[in-house]
């Protein structure tokens, strides 16, 4: 599901995740529904979509929910 050989690339987790750093480098820490509708600016991607792009960037450490409980890029 990374990168896929069978299903197009705009469907791919890694795709996808390109454009949620995109919108966190913009905006730096958003709420789950605030960085879905700034993620959707750039590219719309269904939510059950930028929720497994989300979670392949939480287990890959390159995003964390800070203090306010925004999610940020990790630094």
């Amino acid at each position: 599901m990374l990168l896929p050989k069978d299903i197009h690339p705009a469907n791919s987790l890694y795709f996808n995740g390109a454009y949620i750093i995109k919108a966190l480098k913009k905006n730096k820490a958003l709420s789950f529904m605030d960085l879905l509708m700034e993620t959707r600016i750039f590219h719309g991607m269904p939510i059950a979509l930028f929720a497994l792009s989300l979670d392949w960037l939480f287990l890959a450490s390159i995003v964390q929910y800070n203090n306010n409980g925004e999610i940020e890029l990790c630094s």
